[in-house]
């Protein structure tokens, strides 16, 4: 049986995303998708053929500190988890609470029933870690979205 050595861990800045200071307060969902807009969809691994995950950590004034992946999926569907999703957060240590967007690729906004339910149990999850969900957002094109927490299914 091959033991392995404890091994020691950091986390690093994969890059500076400079935002205009209007656009670090994303206190609401307007505000999360045109970050999104600027910065995600900048990134190099996103394609907006296939459903992406990001996490959106905010501090407690609601301004971002940063985003994270957490998956990327197919046509129509994204397979994440809580671990995931607050993993981040709680890494960074700066983190108020969380908001967890994603894109549909058929540019329907409307939020599947997956979609409600995975919401719903990061909530709770969050719930239990003291770091909020504040909101999980979906996006659409080309200026389409739709926020669970406004909807009221959150």
């Amino acid at each position: 049986m091959k033991y392995h050595q404890p091994q020691e861990f950091r986390v690093v800045s994969l890059r500076e995303c400079p935002t205009p200071a209007k656009l670090m307060l994303v206190d609401t969902p307007e505000r999360a998708v045109a970050y999104w807009r600027r910065h995600v969809t900048a990134a190099p691994w996103y394609n907006p053929d296939v459903e992406c995950a990001v996490v959106l950590l905010v501090n407690a004034r609601h301004r971002a500190i940063g985003h994270v992946l957490v998956g990327v999926g197919t046509l129509d569907s994204v397979t994440i988890h809580a671990r995931d999703v607050f993993r981040a957060a709680i890494v960074c240590g700066q983190a108020y609470g969380v908001v967890i967007m994603h894109c549909h690729p058929s540019g329907d906004p409307d939020p599947s029933a997956p979609d409600i339910t995975i919401s719903r149990q990061l909530e709770r999850a969050g719930r239990l870690l003291n770091i909020p969900l504040l909101d999980s957002i979906i996006i659409g094109h080309p200026r389409k979205f739709r926020s669970l927490r406004a909807m009221n299914c959150l």
